[in-house]
């Protein structure tokens, strides 16, 4: 076929017929980049993307409810297929747009790779102002659609037909790059979507982006060995990256060659087995107290696809030996670089394979090593014990995190992200295989947790998806359990109610601020604490249960943890999305450990608990590094 052979299209069939013909490859397995198309339809995409949609039906457009909850399935699906497959998500313009920038952000901070396809106003201008047009009188140029820019890894708008030829390569370039993915804006102006041009058919051949294992320079591995020989205390920090690069093996390999023990951030649990000896589990502000002791005594910290996020570093308290010095192995030049570090640049499976071929025979102190293994012991016996509290009258968080995690599949995968519940599940959840673990606590987004787990159903639909929601987070996104019925992706959702936001209230207390305004109730009565227990406080008369089922989902109430275990069972034969409903105690917690996050704390206040909170936070705030 020579390439001066065309083809008329509207510019919006051609950027759906271009999709259908990416793939990616990695270690030999080839596979469509794209799954299909999310999307909601409005005066901004019906006519372009929505007509091309019609036409091109083995392209799957999916329907959703909400423009947020799409993107964010979009990502989720993304992250479970190690972020070599995604989906494009199209929107209206106006609010329809604006509602992905929520999602947009969270891809972009998660390192996941989405396509965005909002509609925008005419480019020929003439019509303008159109309906929900943003006006500005400094340019003719902006539209609502300018505010992906921030949160976006390439943005482009297209003004022309023809544009789409050069910007659509480059947009899928960023998509599949390991170092540079996150979310990807293409502003469709709604009269360009529907003009036709002569695209060159060449335009639509097969295109498989080859995903690359890049190796580390040579004499950085060098290097990086000698000070792994001479340290006496090293740590590995192990992050997403393990996971996404498919290093797991090659993480346990290095560790149990070396003997040195390893910490999770939250995007890395699962990198290694719960039950691996040397494996410490949770680091940081919601870590264990295995990791955080040896964090806190690391002379070297080797940091294996991490970026090092407030919660990893304890706000940079976590690491306090006075000399530590980081090592870090990450396909971003940007992360590798970070703390100091020496960096090893490059792909996380073939870089610890090289470094431990470097290495040889060398192994950390056997005391050291031990100690580890103490810790890990230690560990395990202390969510044994939170698993086995039962709390009265209602259950504690830790003690149904634990029925789940123990009575529940022991191949579901659980997926949650924001609140109390994501500090609880790092500590606490047992991480039998890599994929078990699925949070999003880089920009831990209430609402996510429904959609995205939809879009890890349909990512791996053999397997259980438990989705671990609170009421607050509930009540922003549910509605995606709609989608999940018309699809036919059956979930599992528990659904915790606290009659509050149970996160933001421990923090309130513990700012000396008394809970003020996270409860769902009626307003205190004089004297009464803003976040009081007892039967002094009235809580509202909402009903989410009902809730539930209004939307389609069959319901199971639960009292206590031995129905929450029989309903995990009956949920598993369901023949649609199940929403077990369950209350839990918002003041029974589990504790921090060895750590601590910067959250500044009034200067100055009238109530002597902000002041004395103050004084703590000052004291801790000193120990903050500059590495």
């Amino acid at each position: 076929m020579s390439q001066d052979k065309t083809v008329r299209l509207t510019m919006a069939q051609a950027i759906v017929r271009f999709l259908k013909e990416q793939y990616t490859e990695r270690d030999g397995v080839e596979q469509p980049f794209f799954a299909g198309c999310f999307g909601i339809f409005g005066h901004g995409n019906v006519a372009g993307i929505g007509q091309a949609l019609m036409q091109e039906p083995d392209f799957r457009y999916y329907q959703t409810r909400n423009e947020q909850a799409m993107v964010h399935t979009a990502a989720a699906f993304a992250k479970q297929k190690n972020r070599l497959r995604t989906f494009a998500c199209t929107s209206s313009i106006g609010p329809g747009a604006t509602n992905m920038i929520t999602a947009a952000a969270g891809a972009t901070i998660n390192r996941l790779p989405v396509l965005l396809l909002p509609g925008d106003v005419f480019a020929r201008r003439n019509a303008a102002p159109l309906l929900q047009q943003l006006e500005w009188e400094h340019s003719q140029e902006i539209s609502v659609n300018d505010a992906f820019k921030p949160v976006s890894r390439y943005w482009d708008r297209f003004n022309r037909p023809e544009q789409i030829l050069t910007a659509l390569p480059e947009a899928m370039r960023v998509l599949t790059s390991p170092a540079d993915t996150g979310a990807v804006t293409l502003a469709l102006p709604q009269d360009v979507q529907a003009e036709a041009y002569d695209y060159p058919l060449h335009f639509f051949r097969k295109r498989v982006w080859h995903i690359p294992r890049n190796r580390p320079d040579e004499g950085a591995i060098r290097r990086a060995a000698d000070w792994i020989r001479t340290a006496k205390r090293p740590l590995i920090v192990a992050g997403g990256g393990v996971i996404y690069s498919e290093a797991t093996e090659a993480l346990r390999a290095f560790v149990e060659q070396t003997g040195i023990p390893a910490g999770e951030t939250m995007a890395g649990k699962g990198s290694l087995r719960y039950d691996h000896p040397l494996c410490m589990g949770a680091i940081g502000v919601t870590g264990t107290s295995a990791a955080n002791i040896l964090a806190k005594e690391a002379d070297l910290v080797i940091g294996v696809g991490t970026r090092y996020s407030d919660f990893t570093t304890a706000s940079k308290t976590q690491f306090q030996a006075p000399r530590v010095r980081f090592v870090n192995i990450n396909v971003a030049e940007f992360d590798a670089y970070k703390h100091s570090a020496l960096p090893l640049v490059g792909d996380a499976r073939v870089t610890l394979e090289e470094l431990a071929a470097a290495l040889g025979d060398h192994r950390a102190d056997e005391a050291y090593s031990a100690k580890a293994r103490q810790l890990h012991d230690e560990w395990e016996a202390e969510v044994d014990r939170i698993y086995a509290i039962r709390n009265q009258p209602l259950p504690s968080q830790g003690e149904i995190i634990g029925a789940i995690n123990e009575e529940g599949d022991p191949d579901a995968i659980m997926v949650c992200a924001a609140g109390s519940l994501p500090g609880d599940l790092h500590k606490l959840w047992r991480t039998r295989h890599p994929k078990q673990y699925h949070l999003d606590y880089g920009y831990s987004c209430m609402g996510y947790e429904i959609a995205g787990g939809l879009g890890v159903k349909m990512a791996a639909p053999e397997r259980e998806v438990y989705v671990l929601v609170g009421d607050g987070s509930y009540l922003m996104l549910a509605n995606e359990i709609i989608t999940s019925i018309q699809e036919g992706y059956r979930l599992t959702i528990v659904l915790m109610d606290n009659h509050g936001y149970k996160s933001i209230g421990a923090l309130s207390r513990s700012l000396g601020e008394e809970g003020f305004g996270t409860r769902f109730a009626f307003p205190e009565e004089e004297g009464l604490p803003s976040d009081a227990a007892g039967e002094g406080v009235k809580t509202l008369p909402v009903d989410l249960a009902m809730n539930a089922r209004s939307l389609g989902a069959h319901v199971i109430e639960c009292q206590g943890r031995d129905e929450l275990i029989t309903a995990l069972k009956a949920a598993k034969n369901s023949d649609r999305t199940t929403v077990i409903y369950i209350e839990n105690d918002r003041y029974v917690g589990v504790p921090g450990y060895e750590s601590w996050w910067d959250v500044p704390v009034a200067q100055v206040s009238e109530i002597d608990s902000v002041n004395a909170a103050r004084e703590e936070y000052e004291e801790m705030r000193a120990k903050e590094r500059y590495y």
